[in-house]
């Protein structure tokens, strides 16, 4: 039985059935589900530092277990010393079992590791159905070996839902475990 397995029994055995209670859905497939989870990092000084880059993939591909894209400039910033297509951060989509994976180890591993944490914002909803917050450094992650890590860096993460309103978004996060601020 592997992480992955128990939020999506979770989703199947008990958020399935308390979403449609609560919102009343006459279809199964009207029920939102979690679709994708994306990690995203801008790297500020990788136009001074190019190996700043190269530590983001590896990391990204340590916590997610598939290879980063390197996102590229869409347009020269001079004040920022930026070209158009220089490499300036980097993300990574997770689908499936690397997604439920991913977010079991977040809930249940990462977020408790948090120096006082009490909880991740309620109100960062995008109005569609999708979340997004920002995680300040990439330590909390138990594949993360800190005699490597030569900065510290945050990430955002979005988890994409087949959710219509903000409300049923955060019901379906709040009940596979996610720990909202009260």
């Amino acid at each position: 039985m592997g992480a992955s397995i128990r939020i999506e029994d979770i989703y199947e055995n008990k958020v399935k059935k308390a979403l449609s209670d609560k919102f009343g859905y006459k279809n199964k497939m009207m029920v939102p589900k979690i679709t994708k989870v994306v990690l995203n990092r801008g790297i500020g000084e990788a136009a001074n530092n190019s190996k700043a880059i190269d530590a983001a993939v590896n990391e990204f591909t340590l916590l997610s277990g598939q290879k980063p894209v390197v996102t590229k400039a869409k347009k020269s910033i001079a004040g920022f010393k930026i070209r158009e297509g220089m490499p300036i951060g980097c993300k990574v989509t997770l689908r499936g079992k690397r997604m439920y994976d991913f977010l079991n180890k977040l809930i249940n591993i990462s977020l408790p590791k948090v120096k006082d944490f009490r909880g991740i914002p309620s109100k960062a909803f995008d109005g569609m159905g999708n979340y997004t917050f920002g995680l300040k450094e990439q330590l909390i992650f138990p594949e993360i070996n800190y005699d490597s890590v030569d900065n510290i860096r945050g990430m955002d993460i979005t988890i994409v839902t087949t959710a219509k309103t903000d409300e049923e978004c955060y019901e379906l996060l709040a009940n596979i475990g996610m720990p909202f601020r009260k």
